[in-house]
């Protein structure tokens, strides 16, 4: 089974739900309120590790009741926690999220120490970076540290997967040179690439763009349609199953945690993890909360088979 390391974040996460969203100046009652864990790093961690994966975490909580949480969160669901750092510089991160009665989201986030993380931090986990098959970030921590871990991996020969959310227009060259696999959404690949995904034909196109910065290998997900890949110049569609979705706010998670598991290192089953990733998802958008929707292995397995 894989090794995989996940530098990112983590959030406590408030859950609002609602029937509509509401409209600038106007007040709505809610339907209904919880609090679970987040934090997109939080979540692939999550389920890489509830797939199989031997997983460990990057990160850093507050001196708080949450950060406790968060670490009680990783631990449970067999994440080693041991570079996870804690701080009296801010508070854990947290997100309150919107949920309408179609399951679409809206989110803000706080982010809390996990805009403290630092190069440093990430020196502490040379070792385990040194001995994973993947080191996975996205844009939840500080890039520095990003960048920091990327090359350590790198260095060590081990392959990396940039998630490029939340989505921003300074992605360093460097960055992106230093990445094997990119896993945008549709909106995050236009910003990234200014090539607007509306088809097939378009995310072959963007696809060529993540070539030529330096990314030999691409996968965009497109929600509730599935997820294009590109190897090279091979290239394909895998379907979204068809699921009467609850919360879809990890299903992107899900998917690149999942994703992780299953891999190979050099990449050549990408379109067979895909799929494997796609079922994950399908299951984690059916329940409410971002942790706890996250299937296990089991789960995926038995849902595969069925």
């Amino acid at each position: 089974m894989n090794k995989v390391t996940i530098l990112g974040s983590l959030n406590v996460d408030t859950i609002l739900r609602v029937k509509r969203f509401p409209k600038p100046g106007e007040t709505l009652p809610l339907s209904g309120k919880s609090v679970a864990g987040g934090g997109k790093g939080a979540n692939q961690a999550i389920a890489a590790a509830r797939a199989g994966a031997h997983t460990t975490f990057i990160g850093k909580v507050g001196q708080d009741q949450e950060g406790d949480f968060m670490v009680k969160q990783l631990t449970d669901s067999g994440v080693a926690a041991q570079f996870v750092q804690h701080s009296s510089e801010a508070n854990t991160g947290s997100a309150v999220i919107m949920l309408d009665s179609s399951s679409e989201n809206r989110i803000l986030i706080d982010g809390g120490t996990n805009q403290l993380v630092t190069a440093a931090d990430v020196d502490l986990a040379q070792t385990v970076i040194a001995a994973s098959d993947f080191l996975i970030a996205q844009f939840e921590t500080p890039i520095a540290a990003t960048m920091r871990g990327f090359e350590l991996a790198h260095a060590a020969n081990q392959r990396t997967i940039l998630n490029p959310a939340p989505a921003t227009h300074d992605v360093p060259a460097k960055l992106l040179s230093l990445t094997d696999l990119i896993v945008p959404n549709e909106t995050e690949t236009e910003t990234l690439t200014g090539v607007p995904v509306t088809d097939e034909h378009s995310m072959i196109k963007a696809a060529a763009v993540f070539q030529q910065l330096g990314v030999a290998n691409v996968i965009i997900t497109v929600g509730s349609k599935g997820a294009f890949w590109q190897r090279g110049q091979a290239h394909g569609f895998v379907p979204a199953y068809k699921v009467n979705a609850v919360d879809t706010t990890a299903a992107g998670d899900t998917f690149i945690g999942a994703l992780s598991s299953v891999l190979r290192p050099d990449f050549s089953n990408l379109a067979a993890a895909v799929r494997f990733a796609n079922r994950a998802s399908s299951l984690a958008v059916q329940k409410l909360g971002a942790q706890p929707s996250i299937p296990t292995r089991a789960a995926i397995l038995a849902a595969e088979r069925a």
